[in-house]
């Protein structure tokens, strides 16, 4: 045996001589090995179908070599292994608008990652929300391409912080669940490159180490084996050295994807083993191809293996460790957001005698049960969390959708709490009942268990963005009985409220709040935390009033239009706009600013807190183009910042504008323009153009 092991301390130079004497003392079959990952199906059936029993081998290794693997995680909401920390769903933190909270939940996924063995981490997702009726939109975090970056670049730094490999996913144009291993994606280039790839490239460039291909069709051809998606945009245009790799199972659809751009074909070696050893040996792909994929990997698992690591060991304990865990409940608080509070209903005061209500309340309820799936040791539930802070812990739940004297029960308290909403079975990763997925459709029938144990359909995407019938009763009728009717929505996206929002005292949106959610809903119930969420997309008045989506589409057209740009230049009013949330304290801007400088505009604003208790502020940033030279309808976030401040105090938040940011992609000359004109910049709590200050500046 040869031993090529990576060391600590290697350095560049030193990494890139040992990868060459790698691909020099290797095999044909030892490299095409190297491109895939093995084991999957027994390490599933061993497991009795428990997705994430185990670390997968995703690529990589050669024994012979002394070359080690790449052992994968899925997320986003935690390590989908062991008794993992189950942080809020990325939809969630998407509300916080807080890179800086992103980052440490990034670094304490890879910690967690590290300890139990794993050292690349699919947690990145950063799937345009085009509909809120999109089944896995809790995986992402919103549906502006400005946003999902910023937040997808904090996540990756911190899983790489102790080096974990990270992955960005789903790479590209994915946002239909159901039909996700058909569907084709038609997009123009311009649309493509200026809505459904900038936030891609933003996580490429903090250094993101490796992407995951998306199972759809862009104009014709699977991502997974798409010539200008992984080779001339990400690689020529970007730069972007690492690797990509398949989404598992159906990912990869045959042998010449290598050639396209993809390294590693996962969970197993359908197509990049025999076959791809075969197309080699018949001349139909070049030996090059494999080197090249090879040394791609291997300078990537090689740059991390030999780094210093920023603890001296992983261990076990860290997994849940009360750091994590209270960084869970922070997210959970910093992440709910308050979309209605009619005569300040909330906060309530623990001297209220309390009803809570609805199924949900005692329901332990952290997201959807695909490979995002986290089991963490413990799940306070809404009820829970209530009754602790409280100090009631018998506090049972007043009734529920089926009980008839919920809203006598309600009637008698001084406020009711509502708990409504969806769980796995409504929506997220669709866990298909009758699709046949080749071995691992067979292995699902045979164990009797996990994901698609019961061979019925659960998940996918919502045909209804409306709550329950039965649980839109309960609402009317708790507030009908009782004013201060407190309504805690969860849910991966927008809900639409039409005929009940108005007779409510309050609505709070917690989406799915981890493990700690519970205890984060209290506090932000009875005051102990001030709301400082905002939506991270736009609620709808009217479902007809977003884009049009099948998730049953064979082929769809996506457009540059969605979202708060849709509505606005549809001319729709939105019940609740992107960026809308509102907080138990109030905030005044005055005094914005621009300045051109060499690197862009430089922007800033004082905010004033002017109430009477602590809050945090998300601060938006968005501009409005010339539309002279090319029509670039609506306007569109280009800078958004979280500040803290005490009553009375106020602070000023600076933001810069790269000039990069403002280009548009000029189709002809297949390249990006700055247009000159006139440009305006909106600043303010959310997207509303009434909460907006404006000032305008030449470029």
């Amino acid at each position: 045996m040869i031993d090529l092991s990576p060391a600590k301390g290697l350095s560049s130079a030193a990494i890139n001589a040992r990868v060459e004497e790698i691909l020099a003392a290797a095999t044909l079959e030892e490299k095409v090995a190297m491109m895939s990952g093995r084991g999957f199906f027994e390490q599933f059936r061993r497991s009795g179908g428990d997705w994430g029993a185990e670390p997968y081998r995703a690529g990589g290794g050669c024994e012979r070599l002394g070359v080690p693997a790449l052992w994968f995680t899925d997320g986003p909401r935690g390590v989908a292994r062991g008794q993992s920390t189950c942080f809020p769903v990325s939809m969630a933190r998407g509300a916080s608008w807080d890179p800086a909270l992103e980052r440490r939940i990034g670094e304490a996924m890879a910690m967690e990652a590290r300890a139990q063995g794993c050292n690349l981490s699919g947690a990145v997702c950063i799937n345009l929300l085009r509909h809120p009726g999109w089944g896995r939109a809790q995986e992402t975090y919103g549906e502006d391409p400005f946003h999902l970056g910023e937040l997808g670049a904090a996540l990756a730094e911190g899983l790489q912080a102790h080096n974990v490999i990270a992955t960005v996913k789903h790479f590209a144009a994915n946002s239909i669940e159901n039909n996700r291993f058909t569907v084709d994606v038609r997009i123009d280039q311009r649309t493509l490159r200026e809505v459904y790839l900038p936030h891609f490239r933003r996580v490429i460039e903090a250094g993101c180490a490796s992407v995951m291909s998306a199972y759809n069709r862009l104009n014709g051809e699977h991502c997974g084996q798409h010539r200008q998606l992984l080779t001339e945009i990400l690689r020529q245009e970007w730069g972007f050295e690492g690797f990509v790799h398949s989404d598992w199972v159906l990912g990869v659809h045959a042998a010449y994807g290598a050639s396209a751009g993809l390294d590693i074909e996962n969970p197993e070696p359908v197509h990049f083993g025999e076959k791809l050893v075969r197309a080699v040996q018949d001349g139909l792909i070049a030996p090059e191809v494999i080197d090249t994929a090879c040394r791609r990997i291997l300078r990537t698992l090689y740059r991390f293996a030999c780094a210093e690591d920023p603890l001296p060991t992983y261990a076990m304990d860290l997994v849940a460790c009360p750091a994590h865990v209270a960084l869970a409940r922070e997210a959970a608080e910093k992440s709910a957001v308050l979309l209605h509070n009619r005569a300040a209903t909330l906060p309530l005061s623990r001297q209220q005698r309390i009803a809570v209500l609805g199924r949900l309340a005692t329901l332990e309820n952290t997201g959807d049960g695909g490979s995002s799936r986290v089991s963490p040791p413990w799940v306070v539930t809404p009820l829970a969390g209530i009754a602790e802070a409280l100090g009631q812990p018998a506090l049972a739940l007043a009734g529920d959708e089926q009980d008839p004297e919920a809203a006598a029960v309600a009637a008698a308290a001084d406020a009711a709490i509502v708990v409504v909403g969806y769980t796995a079975k409504e929506e997220g990763e669709y866990i298909p009942g009758d699709i046949s997925l080749g071995e691992a459709g067979d292995l699902i029938q045979e164990t009797g268990g996990g994901e698609g144990a019961a061979r019925t359909p659960t998940g996918g995407d919502r045909s209804c963005l409306e709550l329950p019938a039965d649980q839109q009763a309960l609402i009317r009728a708790v507030a009908q009985a009782n004013p201060r009717t407190v309504v805690v929505l969860i849910a991966g996206s927008a809900v639409l409220v039409e005929g009940w929002l108005e007779a409510t005292g309050a609505v709070l949106q917690t989406f799915y709040a981890g493990m700690e959610g519970g205890r984060a809903l209290a506090s932000l119930l009875f005051g102990d935390v001030s709301p400082s969420a905002k939506l991270p997309f736009t609620v709808a008045r009217d479902a007809a009033d977003y884009p049009f989506f099948d998730p049953q589409a064979e082929r769809i057209d996506y457009g540059p239009l969605h979202g708060y740009r849709w509505l606005e230049v549809q001319g729709r009013e939105a019940r609740f706009p992107f960026g809308h949330g509102l907080s138990y304290t109030q905030f005044r801007y005055r005094a914005f600013r621009l300045r051109r400088t060499v690197h862009g505009v430089h922007a800033e604003v004082s905010v004033q807190n002017t109430g009477a208790v602590p809050g945090e502020e998300v601060v938006q940033l968005y501009v409005r183009f010339p539309g002279c030279v090319v029509e670039r309808q609506g306007k569109q976030l280009r800078g958004f910042q979280r500040i803290a401040l005490a009553p009375g105090e106020t602070g000023i938040v600076r933001l810069q504008v790269p000039e990069h940011t403002l280009h548009y992609w000029h189709e002809q000359s297949h390249c990006w323009r700055l247009e000159p004109g006139k440009y305006r910049f909106l600043i303010g709590g959310s997207s509303a153009e009434g909460a907006l200050l404006s000032e305008s500046i030449d470029l």
